[in-house]
């Protein structure tokens, strides 16, 4: 990659917890105003309309996206919630690699098995359309998962060559 720069955005896996919680709260705030109208309780209908308000802030959780920016030997992670916002997630220094490979590589034996190491899911659920899910160890003892194109996948290859597995 001669650039040095890359942007790839990739769809994240949906939020279930967000999800279950946006229809309990859509459900309270309905069963909260009905009986507030039937009863004529203020403070019911303030409290059904708290529940919709919940529901609302919730479902800006639902959906995540993740996009991987690569810019001179570093590779950023931001989440976007719903298409609207943007939060940076974490920056990672091509130097402090341990190896980068695919999920399933066999050179991740030494590596898999190490207890207490942190996880982190930055991937899709579903390779497709060329996308495939890769694991970096990166330094402190951490695995974090990605969804990788083939020019990211280059970029990462001409950056940290000896760290890299593409088997």
């Amino acid at each position: 990659m001669d650039k040095g720069y890359y942007e790839f955005l990739v769809k994240g896996k949906p939020n279930m917890g967000a999800k279950i919680g946006k229809v309990v709260f859509f459900i309270l705030a309905v069963l909260f105003i009905g009986v507030a109208l039937l009863l004529g309780s203020m403070i019911l209908i303030v409290a059904g309309i708290a529940f919709g308000v919940g529901a609302y802030f919730v479902s800006g959780y639902t959906d995540v996206e993740y996009e991987y920016l690569y810019l001179d030997k570093e590779l950023s992670v931001d989440r976007v919630y719903n298409k609207e916002r943007r939060k940076h997630a974490e920056t990672f220094k091509m130097d402090k690699v341990q190896m980068f490979a695919p999920e399933k590589s066999s050179k991740l034996d030494n590596y898999g098995n190490v207890s207490g190491m942190k996880v982190t899911d930055y991937s899709c659920p579903d390779e497709k359309n060329g996308l495939k899910r890769f694991v970096m160890i990166y330094e402190g003892g951490r695995k974090i998962f990605f969804t990788l194109d083939e020019e990211m996948i280059k970029a990462f290859k001409n950056t940290t060559p000896r760290n890299f597995s593409d088997y």
